[in-house]
């Protein structure tokens, strides 16, 4: 849409927080040419936010975390969801490649090995929100991979969970995985896995259709 088939009325920002809500009166061209009658919009402004799938070629394995997630539990899921790490961009100066590999030590404790693999950039509620996701995939070394991490003075207590690579797409199966991120990450492995163990691994890479998710 170009710039004349928008028209902003008026911006009402009602909430300004860790995140802002603003409250829009507008109008826009249609199919036809014409304009739309005036409407209201409520816009969730998150920002952006990075998410990084950590993946260990030689065992085969990906590295999750768990947390308390408020949202989850209103909407009637368990509020401990299996996720990938992320974080959002809030730090000025600081790349989306850099917030990824920052999160991998903060909530993991694990060091990316080389150079990460982007996924994808989209918005996941474009309806409603302004975020904008960079979605990523870097490898590690998770023979040591465990425990409690997170930034105290930001309250995270976030618990690695480690998981084969076929138990994390039987999750996936099951729907024991219930968060957009997670599950756009899983079967981009699921597509990429074979091709990312010839680039990660020396090792012949096993039949990547094994274990992955059936349509």
């Amino acid at each position: 849409m170009s710039d004349d088939a928008l028209e902003i009325l008026k911006r009402d920002t009602v909430y300004q927080g860790f995140s802002r809500l603003d409250v829009y009166r507008l109008r826009h061209r249609l199919y036809s040419g014409e304009w739309s009658g005036e409407m209201e919009r409520e816009i969730f402004e998150r920002g952006s936010t990075v998410g990084i799938l950590l993946y260990d070629p030689d065992l085969d394995v990906v590295v999750l975390v768990t947390q308390f997630r408020l949202p989850p539990r209103l909407a009637g899921f368990p509020a401990y969801q299996l996720e990938i790490v992320a974080g959002i961009l809030d730090k000025a100066g600081e790349s989306e490649a850099e917030v990824a590999v920052r999160e991998t030590q903060e909530e993991a404790g694990l060091t990316i090995i080389g150079a990460i693999e982007h996924v994808h950039r989209y918005m996941p509620s474009p309806g409603a929100c302004t975020e904008i996701v960079d979605l990523f995939c870097g490898r590690v070394d998770a023979r040591n991979a465990g425990g409690i991490h997170g930034l105290a003075h930001e309250n995270e207590d976030i618990k690695v969970v480690v998981l084969p690579y076929r138990e994390a797409m039987r999750q996936l199966r099951d729907d024991k995985i219930q968060n957009g991120l997670t599950i756009l990450a899983l079967y981009w492995l699921a597509a990429n896995r074979s091709r990312l163990r010839r680039k990660w691994n020396p090792a012949p890479a096993p039949d990547a259709s094994a274990g992955a998710p059936k349509a």
